[in-house]
């Protein structure tokens, strides 16, 4: 049995990425705030459990790594993806609570799932696990007025390499995905009023495609990583020149 923990499951890319595990053969906790969402996930799922919990919470995170292998035995992969992005402005109109709350989720969210999935593969038998962060194309490039979602992505980059570094000895992997834009709720607001702006919507990919580079990265036998990849829409305007 392969066992995973997924954060930010209750929608969007973690919530693909988790049903994707699932339909895989794998046990999945399901990791998020809205712990209602999470129960109807795992209702009549003998393979997925509840997790709620704010990953800003240290003790809330222990609580829910320690239920999950408890349950199961133990954590084959993390795939760490909560996030939030803050409203867009420029530097000097962001609100600092705004950039607290980015650093809390994106990057203090991230180091503590991390820190508890690297202690449990550390000390179980046998050892070792992966570890996957989501990262986003602002790991490398940023959006326009993005400045907390784009600081916070580039030090997941390197939270991503330390930990593989600490990792190597151990058995524990950890890679990286950098996602463009994927067609999920958020980005399809962000469509509907650019065309409301008579501009053109930016281009996207289905979530389905990210969940399945997921399970690709998660099935790799434990002598083989992907310590980075990027996935994007064809048409994306990620490299070149303007």
């Amino acid at each position: 049995m392969k066992t995973a923990i997924v954060t930010g499951a209750s929608a969007g890319i973690g919530r693909a990425v988790a049903d994707a595990l699932l339909g895989a053969g794998w046990t999945v906790g399901l990791v998020a705030r809205r712990g209602d969402i999470l129960a109807d996930m795992a209702r009549g799922q003998a393979r997925m459990i509840a997790l709620p919990c704010d990953v800003t919470d240290a003790d809330m995170v222990q609580v829910a790594f320690h239920d999950f292998t408890a349950q199961t035995g133990r954590l084959d992969l993390l795939f760490n993806n909560a996030g939030i992005f803050t409203p867009a402005a420029p530097i000097d109109e962001i609100a600092v609570a705004d950039w607290r709350r980015a650093v809390d989720v994106n990057l203090t969210g991230m180091f503590l799932c991390a820190r508890m999935a690297f202690r449990i593969m550390r000390h179980q038998q046998p050892q070792g696990g992966r570890i996957i962060n989501n990262g986003s194309v602002s790991a490398h490039v940023p959006r326009p007025g993005a400045a907390p979602y784009t600081a916070t992505k580039h030090a997941v980059t390197g939270l991503t390499k330390q930990i593989a570094l600490d990792g190597r000895d151990i058995g524990i992997a950890c890679g990286q995905i950098d996602i463009g834009n994927v067609e999920t709720d958020l980005l399809r607001d962000v469509a509907a009023q650019a065309a409301a702006r008579g501009e053109p919507p930016p281009p996207m990919m289905e979530v389905v495609h990210v969940a399945e580079a997921v399970l690709a990265m998660a099935s790799l036998p434990p002598s083989a990583n992907v310590l980075f990849q990027t996935i994007m829409a064809t048409t994306m305007p990620y490299v070149g020149r303007g």
